[in-house]
């Protein structure tokens, strides 16, 4: 039987790593690391120093290519699916090649948390192999925001909507609702509010040595935030961020 283990290791910096997580990866016997092409091998060289760090003399490091999505396909959700399929086969043979036995603690490093808007959890539920799993929470990129502005994520009594950049684009601000954290942005979707009375608090890399934070109205921080974007973007290759958005209710 394999045991599988999704492991949370935060947003970039090795001190998020709870001490449970510290303890699951001196215990597994192979930790496959995702290699996502050159542009972001920043990705994979934080997973290879927690595992210098933290995993065990038993421990087998695995890399393996991350297959890509078909972003030209018309339907995001069957492209996303098809896209899963195609992880799960490279873990499964990556699990087979090494723990031929089908036996054994398996471990794979999580960006962020298993449990919010992250694919982990869906990719492992299409494993044919037999296996337990198990997940190990980390520090989410909302938390690693707000600890960044040193702000609350809600107002008093108040509720907030997570979402991302494709609902908000699509959709708009969600009813309800006067907070809002959008994740998976990849177009600066606040760019199709009406910024009046809005605030905006962003950050890029949060938590890593590069970290960029930005905040005030929307109307005018807006636009030096896609800016930033941009330049973040065109010198390390690629950029994870996240931001919070608050307006005045009308």
């Amino acid at each position: 039987m394999i045991e599988l283990t999704l492991i949370g290791i935060g947003t970039g910096n090795p001190d998020h790593l709870s001490l449970q997580a510290v303890a699951e990866i001196a215990a597994a016997d192979l930790i496959l690391i995702p290699l996502k092409g050159a542009r972001k091998e920043d990705l994979a060289g934080l997973r290879r120093a927690i595992c210098e760090r933290h995993a065990g003399p038993q421990t087998r490091i695995v890399e393996f290519d991350l297959p890509r999505r078909d972003a030209d396909d018309p339907d995001y959700k069957h492209g996303v699916s098809r896209w899963h399929d195609a992880i799960a086969e490279s873990w499964q043979a990556a699990i087979g090649a090494h723990l031929p036995q089908a036996s054994g603690k398996v471990a794979l490093l999580v960006w962020g948390d298993p449990s919010l808007y992250d694919s982990t959890l869906r990719i492992a539920e299409r494993l044919t192999l037999p296996l337990t799993l198990r997940v190990i929470p980390g520090i989410t990129a909302i938390q690693a925001l707000c600890a960044a502005h040193a702000i609350p994520l809600n107002a008093v009594g108040a509720p907030v909507q997570i979402t991302t950049g494709r609902q908000l684009r699509d959709h708009g601000w969600p009813a309800g609702v006067d907070r809002i954290v959008v994740m998976l942005d990849g177009d600066c979707a606040f760019q199709s509010l009406d910024p009046k009375g809005v605030t905006i608090w962003w950050g890029a890399f949060l938590a890593m040595p590069e970290q960029i934070l930005m905040h005030g109205p929307l109307a005018s921080t807006g636009p030096e935030i896609i800016a930033a974007r941009t330049d973040a973007r065109a010198r390390h290759g690629w950029i994870m961020d996240i931001y919070l958005l608050e307006r005045v209710s009308r």
